[in-house]
Protein backbone atom coordinates (compact mmCIF):
# COMPACT_ATOMS: atom_id res chain seq x y z
CA UNK A 1 0.00 0.00 0.00
CA UNK A 2 1.35 3.48 -0.93
CA UNK A 3 1.94 6.15 1.69
CA UNK A 4 -0.76 8.30 0.11
CA UNK A 5 -3.38 5.57 0.44
CA UNK A 6 -2.24 4.91 4.01
CA UNK A 7 -2.78 8.59 4.75
CA UNK A 8 -6.26 8.36 3.23
CA UNK A 9 -7.09 5.49 5.59
CA UNK A 10 -5.96 7.52 8.60
CA UNK A 11 -7.97 10.61 7.75
CA UNK A 12 -11.16 11.08 9.80
CA UNK A 13 -14.38 11.80 7.98
CA UNK A 14 -16.46 14.85 9.00
CA UNK A 15 -18.69 12.85 11.36
CA UNK A 16 -15.63 11.42 13.15
CA UNK A 17 -14.23 14.94 13.54
CA UNK A 18 -17.48 16.08 15.13
CA UNK A 19 -17.29 13.25 17.64
CA UNK A 20 -13.55 13.66 18.23
CA UNK A 21 -13.85 17.31 19.20
CA UNK A 22 -17.37 17.18 20.70
CA UNK A 23 -18.83 19.57 18.15
CA UNK A 24 -22.27 18.07 17.77
CA UNK A 25 -25.02 20.40 18.95
CA UNK A 26 -26.73 17.55 20.79
CA UNK A 27 -26.15 13.83 21.35
CA UNK A 28 -27.42 11.38 18.78
CA UNK A 29 -30.20 9.00 19.83
CA UNK A 30 -29.09 5.73 21.37
CA UNK A 31 -30.62 2.28 21.44
CA UNK A 32 -30.11 1.61 17.74
CA UNK A 33 -32.46 4.36 16.57
CA UNK A 34 -31.76 5.59 13.09
CA UNK A 35 -31.39 9.31 12.66
CA UNK A 36 -30.38 11.92 10.15
CA UNK A 37 -26.80 13.00 10.88
CA UNK A 38 -27.55 16.47 9.44
CA UNK A 39 -29.83 17.14 12.42
CA UNK A 40 -26.81 17.06 14.76
CA UNK A 41 -24.01 18.47 12.63
CA UNK A 42 -23.34 22.22 12.80
CA UNK A 43 -24.27 24.46 9.92
CA UNK A 44 -21.58 24.53 7.23
CA UNK A 45 -19.21 27.48 7.44
CA UNK A 46 -18.94 30.00 4.63
CA UNK A 47 -16.01 30.11 2.22
CA UNK A 48 -14.57 33.40 0.96
CA UNK A 49 -11.70 33.32 -1.55
CA UNK A 50 -9.49 36.25 -2.51
CA UNK A 51 -8.33 35.54 -6.06
CA UNK A 52 -5.35 37.15 -7.78
CA UNK A 53 -3.57 37.01 -11.12
CA UNK A 54 -0.10 36.56 -9.57
CA UNK A 55 1.87 36.79 -6.32
CA UNK A 56 2.11 40.29 -4.86
CA UNK A 57 -1.28 41.69 -5.87
CA UNK A 58 -2.37 42.05 -2.22
CA UNK A 59 -4.48 38.94 -1.49
CA UNK A 60 -2.98 38.23 1.94
CA UNK A 61 -3.22 41.90 2.93
CA UNK A 62 -6.91 41.96 1.92
CA UNK A 63 -7.55 38.73 3.84
CA UNK A 64 -5.98 40.15 7.01
CA UNK A 65 -7.89 43.40 6.57
CA UNK A 66 -11.15 41.43 6.35
CA UNK A 67 -10.15 39.55 9.49
CA UNK A 68 -9.76 42.83 11.40
CA UNK A 69 -13.08 44.11 10.04
CA UNK A 70 -14.91 41.05 11.29
CA UNK A 71 -13.12 41.09 14.63
CA UNK A 72 -14.13 44.74 15.14
CA UNK A 73 -17.74 43.64 14.69
CA UNK A 74 -17.44 41.02 17.42
CA UNK A 75 -16.51 37.87 15.47
CA UNK A 76 -14.05 35.35 16.91
CA UNK A 77 -11.25 35.47 14.30
CA UNK A 78 -7.92 33.61 14.27
CA UNK A 79 -5.05 33.19 11.83
CA UNK A 80 -4.64 29.55 10.86
CA UNK A 81 -1.84 30.08 8.36
CA UNK A 82 -0.52 33.30 6.84
CA UNK A 83 2.50 33.51 4.54
CA UNK A 84 3.84 37.08 4.62
CA UNK A 85 6.99 36.32 2.58
CA UNK A 86 8.69 38.77 4.95
CA UNK A 87 6.90 41.72 3.36
CA UNK A 88 6.86 44.46 6.05
CA UNK A 89 3.48 45.91 5.03
CA UNK A 90 1.84 42.48 5.20
CA UNK A 91 3.51 41.59 8.52
CA UNK A 92 2.31 44.85 10.05
CA UNK A 93 -1.26 44.04 8.97
CA UNK A 94 -1.36 41.01 11.34
CA UNK A 95 -1.42 43.38 14.32
CA UNK A 96 -3.44 41.90 17.22
CA UNK A 97 -5.07 38.96 15.42
CA UNK A 98 -4.72 35.70 17.35
CA UNK A 99 -2.37 33.24 15.62
CA UNK A 100 -2.70 29.46 15.85
CA UNK A 101 0.93 28.20 16.00
CA UNK A 102 2.01 26.12 13.02
CA UNK A 103 2.65 22.41 13.23
CA UNK A 104 6.24 21.18 12.74
CA UNK A 105 6.40 18.11 10.50
CA UNK A 106 9.74 16.29 10.00
CA UNK A 107 10.60 15.64 6.36
CA UNK A 108 13.96 14.39 5.07
CA UNK A 109 15.91 15.81 7.96
CA UNK A 110 14.15 19.18 8.10
CA UNK A 111 11.08 20.52 9.87
CA UNK A 112 8.27 21.80 7.66
CA UNK A 113 5.86 24.34 9.11
CA UNK A 114 2.29 23.40 8.26
CA UNK A 115 -1.26 24.41 9.12
CA UNK A 116 -2.18 22.83 12.48
CA UNK A 117 -5.55 21.35 11.57
CA UNK A 118 -6.07 19.73 15.01
CA UNK A 119 -5.37 22.97 16.87
CA UNK A 120 -7.86 24.92 14.75
CA UNK A 121 -10.55 22.28 15.29
CA UNK A 122 -9.97 22.35 19.07
CA UNK A 123 -9.95 26.15 19.20
CA UNK A 124 -13.02 26.21 16.92
CA UNK A 125 -13.21 29.93 16.11
CA UNK A 126 -16.00 31.50 14.12
CA UNK A 127 -13.59 32.59 11.37
CA UNK A 128 -10.14 31.34 10.39
CA UNK A 129 -7.75 32.98 7.90
CA UNK A 130 -5.78 30.52 5.77
CA UNK A 131 -3.32 31.52 3.06
CA UNK A 132 -2.25 29.60 -0.08
CA UNK A 133 -5.27 27.39 -0.69
CA UNK A 134 -3.56 25.18 -3.31
CA UNK A 135 -0.64 24.23 -1.03
CA UNK A 136 0.41 20.57 -0.86
CA UNK A 137 0.72 19.32 2.71
CA UNK A 138 3.62 17.33 4.09
CA UNK A 139 3.28 13.56 4.20
CA UNK A 140 1.66 12.21 7.35
CA UNK A 141 -0.99 14.90 7.80
CA UNK A 142 -4.73 14.20 7.66
CA UNK A 143 -5.09 15.60 4.15
CA UNK A 144 -2.71 15.74 1.22
CA UNK A 145 -3.87 19.23 0.14
CA UNK A 146 -4.71 22.37 2.08
CA UNK A 147 -8.04 22.84 0.30
CA UNK A 148 -9.06 19.48 1.81
CA UNK A 149 -8.22 20.88 5.27
CA UNK A 150 -10.41 23.86 4.45
CA UNK A 151 -13.29 21.63 3.33
CA UNK A 152 -13.13 19.70 6.60
CA UNK A 153 -13.10 22.94 8.62
CA UNK A 154 -16.14 24.22 6.72
CA UNK A 155 -18.04 21.06 7.57
CA UNK A 156 -17.49 21.68 11.29
CA UNK A 157 -19.13 25.09 10.98
CA UNK A 158 -16.02 27.28 10.77
CA UNK A 159 -16.00 30.09 8.22
CA UNK A 160 -12.79 30.18 6.17
CA UNK A 161 -11.25 33.19 4.40
CA UNK A 162 -8.45 32.17 2.07
CA UNK A 163 -6.30 33.19 -0.92
CA UNK A 164 -5.62 31.72 -4.36
CA UNK A 165 -3.74 32.65 -7.54
CA UNK A 166 -5.40 31.96 -10.89
CA UNK A 167 -2.51 29.75 -12.05
CA UNK A 168 -3.40 27.11 -9.46
CA UNK A 169 -6.76 26.17 -11.01
CA UNK A 170 -6.54 22.66 -12.46
CA UNK A 171 -8.48 23.34 -15.67
CA UNK A 172 -6.10 26.19 -16.58
CA UNK A 173 -2.91 24.18 -16.05
CA UNK A 174 -2.09 23.81 -19.75
CA UNK A 175 -3.04 27.39 -20.61
CA UNK A 176 -0.89 28.80 -17.77
CA UNK A 177 2.04 26.64 -18.88
CA UNK A 178 1.74 27.91 -22.46
CA UNK A 179 1.62 31.53 -21.24
CA UNK A 180 4.40 31.48 -18.65
CA UNK A 181 6.49 28.47 -19.68
CA UNK A 182 6.11 27.09 -16.15
CA UNK A 183 4.01 24.05 -15.28
CA UNK A 184 2.23 24.55 -11.95
CA UNK A 185 2.57 21.49 -9.72
CA UNK A 186 0.21 22.67 -6.99
CA UNK A 187 -3.37 22.80 -8.25
CA UNK A 188 -6.89 22.40 -6.93
CA UNK A 189 -10.12 21.35 -8.67
CA UNK A 190 -12.14 24.20 -10.15
CA UNK A 191 -15.23 22.77 -8.46
CA UNK A 192 -13.82 23.88 -5.11
CA UNK A 193 -13.80 27.46 -6.35
CA UNK A 194 -17.32 26.97 -7.69
CA UNK A 195 -18.50 25.99 -4.18
CA UNK A 196 -17.19 29.20 -2.63
CA UNK A 197 -19.83 31.52 -1.21
CA UNK A 198 -17.80 34.58 -2.19
CA UNK A 199 -14.93 35.08 -4.65
CA UNK A 200 -13.35 38.53 -4.72
CA UNK A 201 -10.75 39.53 -7.29
CA UNK A 202 -7.83 41.52 -5.90
CA UNK A 203 -7.06 43.41 -9.06
CA UNK A 204 -4.09 45.55 -10.01
CA UNK A 205 -2.77 46.59 -13.40
CA UNK A 206 0.29 44.72 -14.73
CA UNK A 207 2.29 47.97 -14.78
CA UNK A 208 1.46 48.68 -11.14
CA UNK A 209 2.43 45.15 -10.11
CA UNK A 210 5.75 45.44 -11.95
CA UNK A 211 6.31 48.76 -10.18
CA UNK A 212 5.77 47.04 -6.82
CA UNK A 213 8.30 44.45 -7.92
CA UNK A 214 10.93 47.08 -8.78
CA UNK A 215 10.56 48.67 -5.34
CA UNK A 216 11.27 45.33 -3.66
CA UNK A 217 7.76 44.99 -2.24
CA UNK A 218 7.29 41.45 -3.57
CA UNK A 219 10.67 39.73 -3.93
CA UNK A 220 14.13 40.67 -2.60
CA UNK A 221 15.89 43.17 -4.85
CA UNK A 222 18.44 40.59 -6.04
CA UNK A 223 15.60 38.57 -7.63
CA UNK A 224 13.68 41.46 -9.18
CA UNK A 225 15.33 41.71 -12.62
CA UNK A 226 15.04 37.98 -13.25
CA UNK A 227 11.38 37.94 -12.19
CA UNK A 228 10.52 40.94 -14.40
CA UNK A 229 12.11 39.25 -17.41
CA UNK A 230 10.42 35.89 -16.81
CA UNK A 231 7.17 35.22 -14.96
CA UNK A 232 6.33 38.90 -14.38
CA UNK A 233 6.71 39.94 -18.02
CA UNK A 234 4.05 42.42 -19.09
CA UNK A 235 2.57 39.99 -21.62
CA UNK A 236 2.33 37.21 -19.01
CA UNK A 237 0.64 39.42 -16.43
CA UNK A 238 -1.81 40.80 -18.99
CA UNK A 239 -2.89 37.27 -19.98
CA UNK A 240 -3.11 36.10 -16.36
CA UNK A 241 -5.18 39.13 -15.43
CA UNK A 242 -7.62 38.40 -18.26
CA UNK A 243 -8.02 34.80 -17.03
CA UNK A 244 -8.68 36.01 -13.48
CA UNK A 245 -11.23 38.58 -14.65
CA UNK A 246 -13.05 35.96 -16.73
CA UNK A 247 -13.09 33.53 -13.82
CA UNK A 248 -14.68 36.02 -11.42
CA UNK A 249 -17.13 37.21 -14.10
CA UNK A 250 -18.28 33.61 -14.65
CA UNK A 251 -18.72 33.15 -10.89
CA UNK A 252 -20.72 36.37 -10.65
CA UNK A 253 -22.95 35.34 -13.56
CA UNK A 254 -23.60 31.97 -11.93
CA UNK A 255 -24.58 33.60 -8.62
CA UNK A 256 -26.88 36.02 -10.46
CA UNK A 257 -28.61 33.10 -12.18
CA UNK A 258 -29.11 31.37 -8.83
CA UNK A 259 -30.62 34.52 -7.31
CA UNK A 260 -32.89 34.99 -10.30
CA UNK A 261 -34.09 31.40 -10.13
CA UNK A 262 -34.85 31.90 -6.45
CA UNK A 263 -37.09 34.92 -7.11
CA UNK A 264 -38.76 33.96 -10.38
CA UNK A 265 -40.25 30.51 -10.79
CA UNK A 266 -40.64 31.13 -14.54
CA UNK A 267 -36.93 31.80 -14.97
CA UNK A 268 -35.15 29.33 -17.26
CA UNK A 269 -31.63 28.75 -15.97
CA UNK A 270 -28.56 28.47 -18.14
CA UNK A 271 -28.50 24.76 -17.30
CA UNK A 272 -32.01 24.48 -18.71
CA UNK A 273 -31.16 26.40 -21.86
CA UNK A 274 -28.20 24.13 -22.59
CA UNK A 275 -29.70 20.87 -21.39
CA UNK A 276 -29.33 19.42 -24.91
CA UNK A 277 -25.54 19.90 -24.82
CA UNK A 278 -23.35 17.01 -23.68
CA UNK A 279 -19.57 16.83 -23.90
CA UNK A 280 -17.45 13.70 -24.41
CA UNK A 281 -13.64 13.56 -24.12
CA UNK A 282 -11.81 10.69 -25.83
CA UNK A 283 -8.48 9.92 -24.17
CA UNK A 284 -5.88 7.17 -24.01
CA UNK A 285 -2.53 6.36 -22.44
CA UNK A 286 -0.60 9.26 -23.88
CA UNK A 287 0.79 12.14 -21.83
CA UNK A 288 -1.47 14.73 -23.47
CA UNK A 289 -4.63 13.03 -22.15
CA UNK A 290 -4.70 15.32 -19.11
CA UNK A 291 -4.68 18.31 -21.45
CA UNK A 292 -7.68 16.90 -23.32
CA UNK A 293 -9.60 16.44 -20.08
CA UNK A 294 -8.92 20.03 -19.06
CA UNK A 295 -10.05 21.33 -22.46
CA UNK A 296 -13.21 19.23 -22.27
CA UNK A 297 -13.95 20.39 -18.73
CA UNK A 298 -13.60 24.06 -19.74
CA UNK A 299 -15.90 23.48 -22.73
CA UNK A 300 -18.52 21.76 -20.59
CA UNK A 301 -18.21 24.40 -17.87
CA UNK A 302 -18.71 27.17 -20.41
CA UNK A 303 -21.75 25.42 -21.90
CA UNK A 304 -23.00 24.45 -18.43
CA UNK A 305 -23.34 20.95 -19.84
CA UNK A 306 -22.69 17.45 -18.44
CA UNK A 307 -19.40 15.81 -19.41
CA UNK A 308 -18.15 12.24 -19.77
CA UNK A 309 -14.75 10.83 -20.68
CA UNK A 310 -14.23 7.66 -22.70
CA UNK A 311 -11.12 5.50 -22.89
CA UNK A 312 -10.70 2.32 -24.95
CA UNK A 313 -8.64 -0.06 -22.87
CA UNK A 314 -6.25 -2.53 -24.45
CA UNK A 315 -3.77 -4.03 -21.99
CA UNK A 316 -1.68 -5.58 -24.77
CA UNK A 317 -1.40 -2.26 -26.59
CA UNK A 318 -0.23 -0.01 -23.75
CA UNK A 319 3.34 0.06 -22.44
CA UNK A 320 3.97 0.44 -18.72
CA UNK A 321 4.63 4.16 -19.20
CA UNK A 322 1.36 4.58 -21.10
CA UNK A 323 -0.54 2.68 -18.42
CA UNK A 324 0.83 5.13 -15.85
CA UNK A 325 -0.25 8.08 -18.01
CA UNK A 326 -3.70 6.52 -18.30
CA UNK A 327 -3.89 6.07 -14.52
CA UNK A 328 -2.91 9.72 -13.98
CA UNK A 329 -5.53 10.88 -16.49
CA UNK A 330 -8.27 8.85 -14.79
CA UNK A 331 -7.24 10.33 -11.42
CA UNK A 332 -7.50 13.84 -12.88
CA UNK A 333 -10.95 13.04 -14.30
CA UNK A 334 -12.06 11.96 -10.83
CA UNK A 335 -10.79 15.24 -9.35
CA UNK A 336 -12.71 17.19 -11.99
CA UNK A 337 -15.84 15.10 -11.30
CA UNK A 338 -15.88 13.72 -14.86
CA UNK A 339 -17.57 10.35 -15.29
CA UNK A 340 -15.16 7.91 -16.96
CA UNK A 341 -16.49 5.18 -19.25
CA UNK A 342 -14.13 2.24 -19.88
CA UNK A 343 -14.67 0.38 -23.15
CA UNK A 344 -13.05 -2.64 -24.80
CA UNK A 345 -12.48 -3.04 -28.51
CA UNK A 346 -10.00 -2.83 -31.36
CA UNK A 347 -11.94 -0.45 -33.63
CA UNK A 348 -11.51 2.67 -31.49
CA UNK A 349 -13.23 5.14 -33.83
CA UNK A 350 -16.30 2.92 -34.16
CA UNK A 351 -16.56 2.51 -30.38
CA UNK A 352 -16.29 6.27 -29.85
CA UNK A 353 -18.99 6.98 -32.45
CA UNK A 354 -21.33 4.37 -30.93
CA UNK A 355 -20.82 5.80 -27.44
CA UNK A 356 -21.43 9.35 -28.67
CA UNK A 357 -24.76 8.32 -30.19
CA UNK A 358 -25.82 6.23 -27.18
CA UNK A 359 -24.96 9.02 -24.71
CA UNK A 360 -26.56 11.76 -26.89
CA UNK A 361 -23.24 13.62 -27.05
CA UNK A 362 -23.19 16.94 -28.91
CA UNK A 363 -19.51 17.88 -28.49
CA UNK A 364 -16.54 15.49 -28.83
CA UNK A 365 -13.04 16.48 -27.71
CA UNK A 366 -10.18 14.42 -29.16
CA UNK A 367 -6.46 14.95 -29.63
CA UNK A 368 -4.76 15.84 -32.89
CA UNK A 369 -3.18 12.80 -34.63
CA UNK A 370 0.47 12.35 -33.72
CA UNK A 371 1.33 9.76 -36.36
CA UNK A 372 3.39 10.55 -39.43
CA UNK A 373 1.70 10.52 -42.84
CA UNK A 374 3.29 7.12 -43.54
CA UNK A 375 1.98 5.70 -40.25
CA UNK A 376 -1.51 7.03 -41.03
CA UNK A 377 -1.45 5.41 -44.48
CA UNK A 378 -0.31 2.10 -42.99
CA UNK A 379 -2.37 1.89 -39.80
CA UNK A 380 -4.99 4.59 -40.22
CA UNK A 381 -5.94 7.52 -37.97
CA UNK A 382 -8.61 7.32 -35.27
CA UNK A 383 -9.44 11.00 -35.80
CA UNK A 384 -9.86 10.68 -39.57
CA UNK A 385 -11.97 7.54 -39.14
CA UNK A 386 -14.14 9.25 -36.50
CA UNK A 387 -14.73 12.23 -38.81
CA UNK A 388 -16.23 9.87 -41.40
CA UNK A 389 -18.56 8.11 -38.95
CA UNK A 390 -22.05 9.31 -37.93
CA UNK A 391 -21.75 10.73 -34.40
CA UNK A 392 -24.32 13.54 -34.36
CA UNK A 393 -21.74 15.72 -32.60
CA UNK A 394 -19.35 18.56 -33.29
CA UNK A 395 -15.75 17.30 -33.09
CA UNK A 396 -13.06 19.47 -31.48
CA UNK A 397 -9.51 18.40 -32.46
CA UNK A 398 -7.07 19.68 -29.85
CA UNK A 399 -3.42 20.26 -30.84
CA UNK A 400 -0.73 19.13 -28.42
CA UNK A 401 0.45 22.56 -27.29
CA UNK A 402 2.73 21.94 -24.29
Amino acid sequence: MSSSSQNEDLRPNPEELLDLYHLRSSPAPSGGESCDISLFAPKRGRLRIYLGMAPGVGKTYAMLNEGHRRKSRGADVVIGYVETHHRPITEEQIRDLEIIPRKSVPYRGILLQELDFDAIIKRHPQVVLIDELAHTNALGLYHSKRYQDVEALLQTGITVITTLNIQHLESLNDIIASITGIRQRETLPDLFLDKADEVELIDITPDALRSRMRHGNIYPLDRVNQALQQYFKLSNLTALRELALRCVAAKTEEQLEMLTRGHDCNYISAWGRTATERVMVAFDGRQRSKQLLRVGWRLAHGLKAPIIAVTIENKDYYSETERNFLKDAIHLAEELKIEVIHLQGKNIAKKLAETAREQHVTQIVIGQPMKTKWEELRWGSVVNQLLRLPTGADIHIVPYSY
